[in-house]
């Protein structure tokens, strides 16, 4: 069993030879914790993290093997593992394990029964991974991988390294890194354009035919991942597409009215609230909350989670893009957990004590005129205005 199991690592690992950067998300699992699980959204490179981190260890040392693969749904997880570590293995890692029926009890098990086994897992499934991961709290640390940031993307398609910098770094140096940037890339904004069309995936490098892979495997999450909850029957799946389809086919940022939003799906308030969070927890959705000391699940702005996923529902609906739309999904698309963005009414957004109004080369400071800690946020390839920061510069934050 373990053998052609060994034959398709090798494959894979070979057809990574040309793939010699190693991503910043790679530390989540090159540490000694004993078992770790990569999350994310579908095409985001969690396998590729897998295939290098074995690549660290001898041939007899480690091996990877997808969970849906049907030598492993015939044979099982447990079982493989006892094999190989029989045989001396000390490095399992484990691709799309949401796959395998009773995955949680099968780790539970190996990471019992094999105390100096190191164990990588992934699942493109958030979802699933999310709602049983109770089960493995002690265990098993989950680390979320994200789509690729512009740096990332300069680094493998142009082969070109920017540093790194963090939020306050980029408002007080924008000018600088602009300028400098600029000089020695002219053609930067070239490639943000690239980027926003098809740059947010390790896959979209290609190009060719990105949005149609893209927006399968979109499909493929509303139709697979989302009714694997157990909790969304089949049938409501329509639902979620046609919330998807109004969020497309408004155009301009989506400012959201829960109660005519629910009418108009037929469905409750508090079903659209679940919907919601299924739709952010996949990685299709980002909503945006307005600023606000009381806790709210209510989103006042829906966005993509990124223009990719925005450019390939466009393109499937034949729906033109909002330039604006475009514009605010990428800057929001920047901020996570660690630096929590708000919908504001004085501009678009709110971090920290920052305001941010979002706009073209022309966009004027009317609107935060007089708003301390405010800055234009404009989609130009440099600035020498220490208020106006172009948009690009945005995607070399750490």
């Amino acid at each position: 069993m373990i053998e052609p199991l060994k034959e398709k690592q090798q494959r894979l690992v070979n057809q990574l030879s040309n793939i010699d950067y190693v991503r910043e998300a790679f530390k989540y699992i090159n540490n000694n914790e004993k078992m770790v699980g990569l999350i994310g959204s579908r095409g985001v490179g969690k396998t590729t993290l897998l295939l290098q981190y074995i690549q660290l260890f001898d041939m007899d040392e480690a091996l990877y093997f997808s969970a849906d693969d049907l030598l492993v749904v015939n044979y099982g997880i447990y079982e493989i593992v006892d094999d190989f570590y029989a045989l001396g293995g000390r490095v399992v890692a484990i691709d799309e394990v949401h796959r395998f029926k009773n995955w949680s009890q099968h780790l539970k098990n190996i990471y019992d029964s094999f105390p100096d086994l190191t164990i990588r897992i992934s699942g493109s499934s958030m979802l699933n991974i999310l709602y049983e991961s109770h089960d493995l709290s002690r265990r098993l640390v989950l680390k979320e991988v994200k789509r690729l940031s512009f740096r990332e993307y300069l680094i493998l398609k142009e082969k070109i390294e920017l540093e790194a910098y963090d939020f306050e770094g980029i408002l007080e140096n924008h000018r600088t890194i602009s300028s400098v940037v600029t000089q020695k890339y002219p053609k930067v904004l070239k490639y943000f354009r690239e980027y926003l069309e098809t740059g947010c995936y390790p896959y979209g490098l290609e190009r060719e035919f990105f949005s149609e892979k893209l927006f399968n495997a979109l499909e493929k999450i509303i139709y697979e991942d989302i009714p694997s909850l157990n909790k969304i029957r089949y049938e409501q799946l329509a639902i979620f597409k046609k919330l998807i389809f109004i969020i497309v086919s408004a155009k301009v940022p989506y400012k959201v009215s829960v109660d005519s939003l629910a009418k108009e799906l037929g469905i409750s308030e508090p079903t659209l609230y679940v919907y919601f969070d299924i739709l952010n927890k996949t990685g299709i959705f980002n909503s945006v909350k307005k600023y606000s000391k009381k806790l709210s699940r209510k989103p006042d702005k829906l966005l993509f989670d990124n223009t990719n996923i925005l450019n390939a529902y466009a393109k499937e609906y034949k729906i033109e893009t909002d330039i604006g739309t475009v514009r605010e999904t990428f800057f929001a698309s920047c901020f996570g957990d660690d630096l929590t963005l708000y919908y504001s009414n004085i501009g678009d957004f709110k971090v920290q004590e920052y305001i941010f109004e979002v706009g073209g080369k022309s966009k004027s400071f009317k609107q935060i005129v007089d708003v301390e800690k405010s800055f234009l946020v404009i989609d130009v390839d440099f600035s020498t205005h220490k208020r106006k920061i172009p948009l690009w510069v945005f995607g070399l934050m750490k």
